[in-house]
Parts: C-alpha cells; sequence; structure tokens
C-alpha cells in the first residue's frame, strides 16, 4: 500500500513547532530532529521558508547531501506570489523552486478580512496569487500542497470566498488543502461539521493543521479525519507558538491503535517514545511527563488499588500495553503504595517478593511500612528508584550496600566584595580500608561537596570519575516554617550510559543535598560492580 498517497502524516516542527518561545534550532539541530522524524516514518518533514531566512536556506541547501532519509519527503515552507508581481519573478518563490524540495507547502489567505488587512489587496488578486503560484510551481515539476490560513475563521466570516481560496488552489494543481485553525479557537464538533461541508461542496482532497488554545488540537485533528481529512499537520512534542500545535505523536497513536488506521509504516510507531525523547534533547524542552503515550508518567502507577489490579492483568488500569509506542509501565513507590505495589517494584527491581511465606510476607509489610514512615518526613520515592532500590536492598539482605564510611564532613562559603563567592568542602571517609581527607572547591556548597566527595572515593573506587551530576531540584516542604522549612532534593547522575535519581531530606538544603550525593555514589559503585 503506497502509504503517502493513502494518508500524508506531516509534520511541521522545524518550522512551526520552532516559533515556540525560548525554542532556537541551529541547521545542525534540524538536520538532526530531521534525522529522528524520518525514523518514525512520517510522510512529510517541513524543513523550514527558504529563502525567508538564511538559517532555513541553509538547511535545503546542506539537506540534498547531509540528509539520506527513508521515509519522508522534504517539504519547503513560502508564500504565495506577492501582488502585483509574476509568480516566475518573485524571489521568495523562486527560492521555494531552488530549494531542491520535491514538495511545496504555499501559504495562502482564505479570510477575507485578511485580505484586506494583512495583504492589503483584493479578494479577486489574492485568487490569482493562489493560481498563479500554484500553477507555476507545478510546471516547474514540484508538488504542492495549500496551507489554507485562518480558515475556520474565514469559513464563519465568508463562506463562499473561503471555499473559492480552496477550489483556485485544487483546480491549479494543488494536491492536498490543508485546512488551518491558525487562532486555535475550534472545537471537534465545529471542525467536524465544516470539513464535512468543505469535502462535499468542493471535492477537493482536505488536510487538516490545528493549534492548541482550545486545549483540543489532537482531537480537532481526529474529528477532521473522521469527518474525511486524509492529510495530517503537527508536531512531535505538541511544539509551537502560544499553547502548541496538535502533538504529532498523540494524533498517530490514536489513528492506529484506536481507529485501527495504519498511517505509518509497519512497526514504527513503537520508535515514538525513542524519538520524542531524543528530538526533546536537540531543542532542550523536554516532553512534559504527564504527556499522552510517551511521557514518563504516562503509564505509571502510584495508588496500592491500581497496583493491586494491575498484578492480576496490566491492562486492567492501562488503556494499552505501552510497548506499541515503546514506552514502558512504572510502579511508583509511594506513601499511597500497598503490598502488590512494593511486591511489583520488587519485581521490576529484581526481587521476586509475591511468595506465601511468613517471612515474604513480613518483609513486603516491614518495607511498605518503611516507605510510609520516610514519606510522611519528606522523602518520595515514587521519582528516586535508586534510593527506593537501595531500601529495597537493605531489608532484602540485612544490610544497605556501603562502600565508604563518612567520617565528617564541612562546607565553607567566603565572599568578597566585588567578587564571586567561592565554596570549598571538605570531606574526611574511609573508602578501600584507607582514610582520606579531601577538600573541592565549587561554584556553590553543594558543587563543592560533590567534587570533595567524588575526589575521595575515586582513589579508591575509579569507577566514580564516569559519574556526573546531570541534574538537581529542591523543593521546600512546609513553607510555612520559611527558612527553618525541611528541604527535599532530588539528584539525577549519570554514568553516561544511564541515570538514576537519588532523594535527600534535610533541615538545610545542603543536609539534604549530602544525602542525595550518597545515596547516588552508593547506587553506582553497586551498579558497576564495585
Amino acid at each position: 500500500m503506497d502509504l503517502q498517497g493513502s494518508f500524508h502524516v506531516y509534520d511541521t516542527t522545524l518550522r512551526d513547532g520552532a516559533q515556540q518561545e525560548g525554542l532556537n534550532l541551529s541547521v545542525a539541530d534540524k538536520l538532526s530532529i530531521a534525522r529522528q522524524l524520518d525514523t518514525l516514518g512520517v510522510g512529510y518533514i517541513e524543513g523550514g521558508w527558504p529563502g525567508a531566512n538564511p538559517k532555513d536556506t541553509e538547511f535545503f541547501r546542506r539537506a540534498r547531501t547531509d540528509l539520506d532519509l527513508k521515509h519522508a519527503e522534504l517539504a519547503a515552507f513560502g508564500a504565495t506570489r506577492r501582488a502585483g508581481v509574476a509568480a516566475a519573478d518573485d524571489p521568495l518563490v523562486a527560492a521555494l523552486r531552488d530549494s531542491g524540495a520535491g514538495v511545496v507547502t504555499l501559504v495562502a489567505k482564505s479570510h477575507d478580512r485578511h485580505v484586506d488587512l494583512a495583504l492589503r489587496t483584493t479578494l479577486t488578486e489574492n485568487l490569482a496569487m493562489i493560481r498563479d503560484t500554484v500553477t507555476h510551481l507545478r510546471e516547474e515539476g514540484q508538488t504542492v500542497f495549500l496551507d489554507a490560513e485562518h480558515f475556520f475563521d474565514g469559513y464563519r466570516a465568508n463562506r463562499a470566498y473561503a471555499l473559492e481560496v480552496l477550489r483556485t488552489a485544487y483546480d491549479a494543481g494543488a494536491e492536498v488543502i490543508a485546512l488551518c485553525d491558525t487562532n486555535g479557537g475550534m472545537l471537534p464538533r465545529w471542525v467536524a461539521d465544516v470539513v464535512h461541508d468543505v469535502v462535499d461542496a468542493t471535492g477537493v482532497r482536505v488536510g487538516i493543521h490545528c493549534h492548541n488554545d482550545t486545549g483540543c488540537a489532537v482531537a480537532n485533528t481526529l474529528a477532521a479525519v473522521d469527518a474525511g481529512a486524509t492529510h495530517v499537520q503537527g508536531t512531535i512534542n505538541g511544539y509551537g507558538e502560544r499553547t502548541g500545535n496538535a502533538d504529532l505523536v498523540a494524533v498517530v497513536a490514536n489513528l492506529e491503535l484506536k481507529l485501527d488506521r495504519k498511517v505509518l509504516p509497519e512497526g514504527l510507531l513503537r520508535d515514538a517514545t525513542r524519538v520524542a525523547h531524543a528530538v526533546a534533547e536537540v531543542t532542550n524542552f523536554p516532553p512534559a511527563s504527564r504527556q499522552p503515550y510517551v511521557g514518563v508518567s504516562a503509564f505509571a502507577h502510584k495508588a496500592g488499588l491500581h497496583a493491586s489490579a494491575i498484578k492480576v492483568d496490566p491492562n486492567l488500569y492501562q488503556h494499552m500495553d505501552p510497548v506499541g509506542v515503546g514506552n514502558d509501565m512504572r510502579l511508583l513507590v509511594s506513601d499511597m503504595a500497598g503490598r502488590a505495589s512494593i511486591e511489583l517494584k520488587g519485581r521490576e527491581l529484581g526481587y521476586d517478593l509475591s511468595g506465601d511465606s511468613p517471612d515474604d510476607k513480613e518483609l513486603v509489610t516491614r518495607v511498605t511500612e518503611r516507605v510510609k514512615a520516610l514519606e510522611s518526613r519528606g522523602y518520595t520515592f515514587e521519582a528516586a528508584d535508586a534510593s527506593f532500590e537501595l531500601l529495597l536492598v537493605e531489608e532484602v539482605e540485612g544490610v544497605r550496600p556501603s562502600y565508604f564510611e563518612v567520617e565528617s564532613w564541612r562546607v565553607i562559603t567566603e565572599t568578597r566584595p566585588g567578587d564571586e563567592a567561592v565554596s570549598e568542602a571538605t570531606v574526611k571517609l574511609t573508602a578501600g580500608g584507607e582514610r582520606f581527607v579531601v577538600t573541592g572547591e565549587g561554584n556553590g556548597p553543594v558543587n563543592a561537596l560533590d567534587q570533595a566527595l567524588r575526589l575521595a572515593i575515586g582513589q579508591a573506587w575509579p569507577e566514580v570519575g564516569k559519574f556526573e551530576l546531570i541534574d538537581y531540584k529542591v523543593r521546600i516542604l512546609d513553607q510555612g516554617h520559611g527558612t527553618d522549612a525541611i528541604t527535599r532534593v532530588l539528584i539525577e547522575t549519570s554514568d553516561g550510559e544511564s541515570s538514576w535519581v537519588t532523594v535527600g531530606v534535610g533541615h538545610n538544603v545542603i543536609e539534604a543535598s549530602w544525602g542525595a550525593l550518597i545515596d547516588g555514589m552508593t547506587f553506582g559503585l553497586r551498579r558497576h560492580g564495585a
């Protein structure tokens, strides 16, 4: 089956998604993201607007030699010719023609008020601009899609003219007319009614491009497909200006897994989570933890009641097997945890705690009560799997993993007028049968402690040289106490291949950080078989 012919999955992350506030992509970033999107199996990747800015022009130049796409075709985005200028003579149209892209997506005004106020031309001339540009690019051998900008608002204001825009583009050779909810104000029923009317009244091949200002971008896209659209546009992770565009992964996953419409090459949807997170690494805008399908919490279960049911059948509290999108089920250990949660989490970590012997039952009870007691003091284990694993090992084996014994530690921060503050930490500990006294400096007390701790331990356990603190979160738990409040710290540590999160709680941020640092080093050494 020709997937691109029967249904189009069109990604606009590199153009419309890049308009998100604070998101800045280099040419290298865009090339990297394009490769990731191709592995997901999307049919078209909109690379940007050549001629409108140097970065996008350079992207298309480099794409000719640097990209070897297996599934997707590059699309160049641009506008119709200017009023009063022939399409062949318009420099921006020439940039589209010369981009090397086999597909050009033209944006055109379909709202009469925008033609008057934004283009400052007549409704007749706007139609001529669309007709001339589509015809010219088709004669040059390029496939043309048209984005009917502000279509839904234009349809409400002047249905006859909005439909005439679509007919004009289609008759000139545009293969798809994407109806754009540019302001993002539509709701699913409204979208469905309009798409039904467009399909019946014009016979054009309809696409859909939704923004998320009502929180309905994915639902609106699905409503359009149900009404006859066969081309969907969106962005990975829902990137885009204001509240973003339709999240393309959610759209595609719903089409394939819920509506049984195969819109990607077989099996590639299982790469969705990996691709979403890989793109997030490039953009430095991580997917929301609760993002449907690919978020780290999308298949996370916390309540003991849920865990009890999942122990019998995971599908009792999950709408699908997370493997279908490359994600994993996670059991969160918290003060809401019951015996089933602890058993399932233990199994996840390699411990079978499901036995019926008195010892097994006592062990699970002991772990459950200890978790609840610690969480009542401010700890959280749902986000700190490494700390929980150390706790579990201690209860199962009767001793906590230990590779060093800390004698004492202290931190001094010195500042002088006009200079930056400098922190110095001294750590005294025994590791490998030898006592070490080490001083470390850092750009803050926690950084100084981290430096001193790894310098001391590293003399006995060189493995810690691979460890790096990559994330640090602080939470004040009882804010009513002001500076005397209990503090919780979560630290994520990486060895270059994987990462783990540990938790510490204390009466001040340094004490809490120290506890999380100790757990982080201990867990890392255990993982590396020290």
